[in-house]
């Protein structure tokens, strides 16, 4: 299909066809880049775009940490954590 730049305030721009948005299922905000000299739109990426779906999964499948277990999660700071980074001259 075959359709002309327009002048959109300062800018120029093109209408895309509802069909073809629907199509990509674009919605919301998309992602504009250049690849090999044509325009590429795409969704936009949210962070942690998916999290809400892979927790109901772990706790479907009961990966949730196990409480008053070796396998329970637990901080970091509670574990003895071999480096020499403090004895190291900054």
């Amino acid at each position: 299909m075959k359709t002309k730049i327009v002048s959109i305030g300062n800018s120029q721009g093109v209408r895309i066809p509802k069909p073809f948005i629907s199509e990509c299922g674009l919605t919301g905000d998309v992602e504009m880049t250049v690849q090999d000299g044509c325009i590429v739109i795409s969704p936009a990426e949210t962070p942690r775009q998916g999290w809400d779906e892979a927790f109901k999964n772990m706790a479907k499948n009961e990966d949730a940490p196990l409480r008053g277990s070796a396998l329970a999660d637990r901080l970091l700071i509670d574990e003895e954590i071999q480096h020499d980074w403090d004895d190291l001259e900054w």
